[in-house]
């Protein structure tokens, strides 16, 4: 077993935190572009249209199937219970606190975020960006801000679509396949589901991942090696990091809701 000598260990921690300040330096500076974003609004409907119009497909069909799924285990869990009727209930919540919000980022960043690695990818193997900044134009207040508010944006509106199909997709199982009240499962939901505490946490949980996940997407693209075999790669991190940070940060937000 070989290891690392003291001048390899410190170089490696010197590198990975160099690339640490790279990364966090971009973030600020994605975020402070808002205002620099809000003043062309082309781009920003133009890039919200890409990555949003483009995965509403596999969002509402995900979200239906989910639904369906969901109102077959739960009524056959409630059952044991003679609780039958909370069937709507338990799935408007599991879906606007959790499947919805989680599972939206997952297809994000399987669907958009690797589109975003490997275009802007490509425009930094094409040196496209290199030729912007010679031209003295910032490329990352012109082709990465936009991506980056765009994606921001979107994900609070696809998650709430993955919910609401996601639920009518319950009641299609739960109503006229199984024969629940129409009524009670609609009443149980109403009752059940608080639209500050709950629809406003499931929000804040999409914001927080549409940061997260357009952030990754941008950042590997931005420091991919500008080869094919180098864009290949960051796509697949890409899909990877994001994945693992949706999953930790919603187990981080879903705690700190609960504690307070």
């Amino acid at each position: 077993m070989k290891f690392l000598q003291p001048a390899e260990l410190g170089y490696a921690v010197r590198s990975k935190l160099a690339d640490a300040g790279a990364g966090a330096r971009l973030f600020f500076r994605l975020v402070a572009s808002l205002g620099a974003v809000l003043r062309r609004p082309a781009l920003l409907r133009d890039q919200i249209h890409f990555m949003g119009n483009y995965s509403l497909a596999i969002i509402a069909v995900s979200g239906v199937f989910v639904g369906f799924v969901m109102g077959l285990q739960y009524y056959y869990g409630l059952q044991r219970f003679g609780a039958a009727d909370s069937v709507g209930m338990l799935i408007s919540l599991s879906l606007v606190r959790e499947f919805g919000p989680v599972l939206t980022a997952l297809l994000f960043a399987g669907r958009a975020g690797t589109s975003l690695t490997a275009e802007i990818g490509l425009m930094k193997a094409g040196e496209q960006l290199s030729a912007m900044e010679m031209m003295a134009v910032d490329p990352v207040a012109r082709i990465l801000a936009p991506r980056f508010w765009g994606a921001v944006i979107a994900m609070p509106i696809l998650a709430a679509m993955f919910s609401a199909v996601g639920v009518l997709g319950g009641w299609v199982v739960s109503v006229p396949m199984i024969g629940i009240d129409s009524g009670a499962f609609w009443s149980q939901m109403q009752s059940g589901v608080d639209a500050w505490v709950d629809v406003g946490n499931g929000v804040l949980k999409s914001v927080v991942f549409g940061f997260a996940v357009s952030f990754i997407a941008l950042l590997q693209g931005f420091e991919a090696q500008p080869t094919p075999e180098g864009v290949a790669r960051a796509t697949t991190r890409t899909v990877v990091v994001a994945s693992l940070t949706v999953l930790a940060l919603d187990f981080v937000l879903t705690a700190m809701m609960f504690s307070i």
